[in-house]
């Protein structure tokens, strides 16, 4: 997601908990995500437009909640959109852990009730410092392997995972570790996804521009509505 300061940094960008086994889909469906720093969103005319799902910030490092979260996710509720929170990650302030808990307790849980997306971890560019936030890559894998764990004990779902090509190949020396089980959210802003890092056969969700009319990111899940329908409900 866009990076920005907050009571450290801000933004986002995603991934999504995976079946058993994936299958590429020519078709996609239309979301974005947002956080407090864009400011008016239209969700019902995102709606209208065609947009179906939107991935909201609730918090980020240990302490920091995002004050446009609690009227995202009404607003994007009301509009009858499928929505989830993310966290976005210090990796330098604090563990894996600590900060799925934080985000689990601050708006990132899950339901089955259909309309809510397992929550998504956004780790990407340190916006304050050191590309990879100081850790080597075998310290940021422990640390995600701790965030996902976290997570899907208290949810039974395993959170989707935001990042970019560049970033994980260079702080988690690409893993795969994550590859059959949570969901990957691509940012990549051009004419398609580009390379898949990670050993993941595709991304879930595709965030294709860092603007979108509505408010927000674009993004594109890739699959049918069936699909999204699908990974919401469990």
């Amino acid at each position: 997601m866009k990076l920005s300061l907050a009571p450290l940094l801000s933004t986002l960008a995603f991934a999504i908990a995976a079946p058993a086994s994936l299958e590429e889909r020519a078709s996609s469906v239309q979301g974005f995500d947002i956080s407090h720093y864009q400011g008016t969103v239209d969700f019902k005319a995102a709606y209208s437009s065609g947009a179906r799902f939107v991935i909201i910030k609730a918090t980020e490092g240990t302490t920091y909640k995002d004050p446009g979260f609690s009227d995202h996710y009404d607003g994007a509720t009301a509009a009858k959109l499928i929505r989830g929170g993310y966290h976005f990650a210090h990796p330098d302030s604090g563990s894996g852990t600590t900060q799925a808990n934080f985000f689990l307790a601050n708006g990132g849980g899950w339901t089955s009730d259909g309309i809510t997306l397992p929550g998504m971890l956004d780790i990407e560019y340190n916006p304050s410092g050191a590309t990879c936030y100081g850790l080597s890559a075998s310290s940021m894998v422990s640390w995600i392997s701790d965030f996902v764990s976290t997570y899907h004990s208290k949810t039974g779902r395993y959170p989707l995972i935001y990042s970019t090509n560049d970033w994980w190949t260079t702080c988690t020396g690409n893993t795969s570790k994550f590859s059959s089980t949570c969901p990957l959210v691509l940012a990549r802003y051009g004419s398609s996804p580009g390379t898949i890092p990670g050993g993941w056969p595709y991304q879930t969700i595709w965030q294709n521009a860092d603007s979108y009319t509505y408010g927000g990111d674009s993004d594109k899940f890739n699959g049918d509505l069936a699909g999204l329908q699908k990974l919401a409900k469990g």
